[in-house]
């Protein structure tokens, strides 16, 4: 399929509380480098930049970032930055706080909810903001409930420096943990085609009763998780991607949005290419004999 013309709002709308995006958004992780975090090489700093103002040119309005996105010589919400600002005015920018790493880029230990205004403070210094549109609480696994982070966030958001909440790396008992507590309007769950997840299924299903909007991360890379796209497709992935003249990344992102109206994709790339092909990604449209034929390795697993 052509790439040229397509651009994000093919794949529709959703709004995050009052704030609308398109559902084929853009996630920063992989602005930094070859991998994520602390792995591969340093990006080219002009390429990832141009990356990011082509997303918008491609009208990609919701971005997904986070002031832990860095690697040894780039930070993603720098880029961001110095890319995007002034920022457009129907940009969302969706960060996320909890896990800390320090200056080396090794792992910290995880914010205590005191430490959280720090976190939101770091994420407005490095991205020039005033408020966040939105902040998701990325619960760490030593935390077995979020009440008290999603509290001390909540408070910051009745301060004014935040404007929605969401969460990430939850199970339904948390989400409704923090429904008791504030307004929830998106969650961030690991979420693929080739990763059969129940309990991830039926977050996406109460999300979507709820009208909250689930974003899943690595729904391209798969087991490759932060190094990037796998190249483990199926034969059925490679047979519906030959049949619509399309990659297997683009019909995994398909498969993704196909999950429901309230299912957001945020494919990362430092590529300008692969950015392009993600966008054009969110106008395919699956068969009701394509999602058979991809959903039923995950039947078979559950």
């Amino acid at each position: 399929m052509s790439s040229q013309t397509i651009t994000a709002d093919a794949a529709g709308t959703w709004k995050l509380g009052d704030l609308p995006v398109h559902r084929l958004g853009f996630g920063a992780m992989r602005l930094t480098g070859s991998a994520a975090f602390h792995h591969g090489t340093p990006s080219d700093r002009d390429r990832s930049i141009a990356v990011l103002r082509t997303a918008i040119d491609l009208g990609v309005n919701h971005i997904d970032t986070a002031a832990f996105y860095f690697s040894s010589l780039r930070s993603a919400n720098e880029l961001i930055n110095s890319a995007l600002a002034p920022y457009p005015d129907d940009l969302v920018i969706v960060t996320k706080v909890g896990p800390y790493r320090s200056y080396d880029g090794e792992w910290g230990t995880s914010a205590r909810p005191e430490d959280l205004r720090g976190h939101v403070e770091e994420n407005l210094r490095q991205l020039g903001r005033d408020h966040l549109d939105v902040v998701n609480l990325r619960r760490m696994p030593q935390y077995d409930s979020i009440a008290e982070h999603f509290g001390a966030l909540a408070e910051l958001r009745e301060a004014g420096l935040i404007r929605h909440l969401g969460i990430s790396n939850v199970t339904p008992r948390h989400l409704d943990e923090a429904r008791a507590i504030a307004p929830v309007v998106c969650v961030q769950n690991r979420y693929a085609l080739d990763r059969p997840d129940p309990a991830t299924d039926e977050l996406l299903r109460l999300c979507g009763e709820h009208g909250i909007a689930f974003v899943p991360f690595y729904a391209v890379a798969g087991e490759a998780a932060e190094q990037g796209a796998t190249t483990a497709h199926d034969d059925d992935v490679r047979a519906i991607a030959r049949a619509h003249g399309a990659s297997p990344a683009q019909i995994r992102i398909a498969w993704t949005l196909h999950q429901g109206p309230h299912v957001l994709a945020i494919p990362g790339t430092g590529n300008p290419g692969h950015l392009a092909e993600n966008v054009a990604a969110g106008a395919i449209r699956l068969t009701d004999e394509d999602l058979t034929r991809l959903n039923r390795p995950r039947q078979v697993a559950g």
